[in-house]
């Protein structure tokens, strides 16, 4: 990798940590390049604008998802343990000391739901994809015989999401030190619900005894 590129991506990992603490329009090249000890007109060059610059630091949010959430869930076995790390992954990716103030991609959802533009398109898209990463896994929750059959995946995912999108809202804005603990007992609520009860010979049982 070259001394040029190298810069770039110094760039960007300090933009990411500064739009975290300030969001994407609080980003400025001058306190960037004062950070990194460039010229204003240094920084300038790697990114063109502000609205390029942007949209990279949003690439990079993306990206890091990916590398904490994303991957390491996948490696999980199929079914319930994936669905389960996904969402356990999110909770640990909205508490990444890399981002002092919380999720990024949160906080871009606010900033830019009815601003038209590049930045915009890209978030949508990346959050559609999240949340067909979420359905996905309930469906193979289904194949493996975890889930109900008669579940809706999609439906699912919207729960899933908006209880980390309601943790992500008590824990940063609240500042309430049971966020932890709720969202974690409400998760397990949407995935009880749709649960296939084990029926087992022994289980029934037991059940009889009692």
């Amino acid at each position: 990798m070259s001394k040029g590129e190298l810069t770039h991506d110094r760039a960007v990992g300090c933009a990411l940590r500064q739009a975290s603490r300030d969001g994407l329009d609080g980003l400025s090249i001058g306190a960037l390049a004062s950070e990194l000890g460039l010229s204003k007109s240094g920084v300038f060059r790697h990114f063109g604008s502000k609205d390029a610059l942007q949209l990279q630091v949003l690439q990079a949010a993306v990206e890091r998802f990916a590398e904490i959430v994303i991957r390491p869930a996948i490696a999980k076995e199929r079914g319930l343990p994936r669905l389960k790390a996904l969402v356990e992954r999110w909770l640990t990716w909205a508490n990444d000391p890399e981002m002092p103030g919380g999720c990024l991609i949160v906080a871009a959802s606010i900033e830019l739901d009815d601003r038209p533009g590049p930045q915009r398109d890209f978030l949508v898209a990346a959050q559609r994809e999240w949340l067909k990463t979420l359905a996905r896994a309930v469906r193979l929750s289904i194949e493996q015989g975890h889930l109900r059959a008669d579940t809706s995946p999609e439906q699912i995912a919207f729960e899933l999401e908006a209880l980390l999108l309601g943790y992500h809202h008590s824990r940063r804005l609240m500042n309430d030190a049971t966020a932890d603990a709720r969202v974690r007992r409400a998760v397990q609520r949407v995935i009880e619900s749709v649960k296939v009860v084990d029926i087992s010979p022994r289980r029934t049982a037991r059940a009889r005894r009692a």
